[in-house]
């Protein structure tokens, strides 16, 4: 059985900030035990890191990625490769947002599912992005 992360042992994790919760964060993360992280406390651990943090993206997703690929932290509901594949999108700049990107990896983990978005610019490699409402026959 996994133990869940939340958002504040991230945050105090990756920042270090304050010392004495970065520790206590570091003992949890840096322990043996399996650990696993939702996709709702990573988007909320980028916000955090970039709006509070002023941290840049490529170093967030750099952060992000490094804390998923240790062996003992896993993905809650989603595979730990597309949440990776997830971060990878949001790297190159602003296009792709941290909850998109991982509304994408939700959606890959679906076989055959579809996302319904009104962004034109949602990811789309691997699923369907549909930008109106399904027609019914008359």
């Amino acid at each position: 059985m996994s133990d869940l992360l939340d958002t504040s042992m991230l945050v105090r994790y990756l920042t270090g900030d304050p010392p004495h919760l970065a520790e206590i964060s570091a003992q949890v993360i840096d322990g043996d035990r399996a650990l696993l992280v939702t996709d709702v406390v990573i988007v909320e651990t980028a916000y955090v890191l970039q709006s509070v943090y002023q941290v840049p993206r490529t170093a967030i997703v750099d952060s992000l990625m490094a804390l998923l690929r240790k062996a003992n932290i896993g993905t809650f509901r989603l595979q730990k490769e597309l949440v990776l594949s997830a971060l990878m999108l949001c790297r190159p700049s602003g296009r792709v947002s941290f909850a998109d990107a991982l509304l994408w990896a939700a959606a890959r983990s679906q076989p055959g599912a579809a996302v319904y978005s009104l962004d034109q610019r949602f990811p789309s490699e691997g699923i369907t992005v549909l930008h109106s409402a399904p027609t019914h026959p008359s």
